[in-house]
């Protein structure tokens, strides 16, 4: 008991510690997502869909060192078009993305240079797939859940990056690595996870 008790003062004084200087900020952006699907021992990338983010976040720092909890609202997915065949398909989501990175600020002349990482969570509210043959396409919307085409819940490992100004301005870069099966599969083989690589901007208060 006494240990429990020590360890709870212990993390409410780091909390408070993190606490004293709370900033926040927004940020958005454009995402550029694939998929990776793996069956056995093969594994391959689907094409590149370019999409979006945009959202909030709070930066709780002591020192060097902060703590950024965020949401936003942020898309996934991939695309293959070929041109050739006149054929392409697609799959577009749409999450609501909760990440908590642990982020280290190195200070320059015109602010600092940030660098973290941390795990996060995201939750899928609309998806749309489209596929295209000849000159027919099939368009339909993407229904989430235990019993749908995608799992609602993904998890996975996010990387961040970037320059901040000392006016608040910043621009950065983020790598979102998916580490949850996202595909319902029918025979229990095989899998899709989500990469998505992002390019923003924002500004902190």
């Amino acid at each position: 008991m006494k240990k429990l008790l020590l360890a709870i003062v212990f993390a409410a004084a780091s909390m408070g510690a993190f606490a004293q200087i709370p900033k926040f900020g927004i940020k958005g952006g454009v995402n550029f997502a694939n998929v990776t699907a793996s069956s056995g021992s093969v594994s391959a990338s689907f094409g590149q869909l370019t999409t979006f983010s945009v959202g909030a976040f709070a930066d709780l720092k002591a020192g060097s060192i902060s703590i950024q909890p965020g949401l936003f609202y942020t898309g996934k997915g991939f695309k293959i078009d070929d041109q050739a065949s006149n054929e392409s398909a697609e799959l577009n989501l749409k999450y609501l993305q909760v990440p908590v990175n642990f982020v280290y600020h190195a200070p320059i002349v015109v602010g600092n240079i940030y660098l973290g990482a941390g795990p996060f969570v995201a939750y899928g509210i609309s998806g749309k797939s489209k596929a295209k043959s000849g000159g027919s396409t099939i368009e339909e919307d993407v229904v989430f859940g235990d019993d749908g085409d995608v799992k609602r819940t993904e998890f996975g490992l996010q990387g961040i990056a970037g320059l901040q100004l000392k006016g608040g301005f910043l621009v950065g870069i983020s790598y979102d690595l998916g580490l949850s099966n996202i595909a319902n599969n029918i025979d229990g083989e095989g899998s899709l996870k989500n990469k998505v690589f992002g390019v923003s901007v924002g500004f902190t208060f």
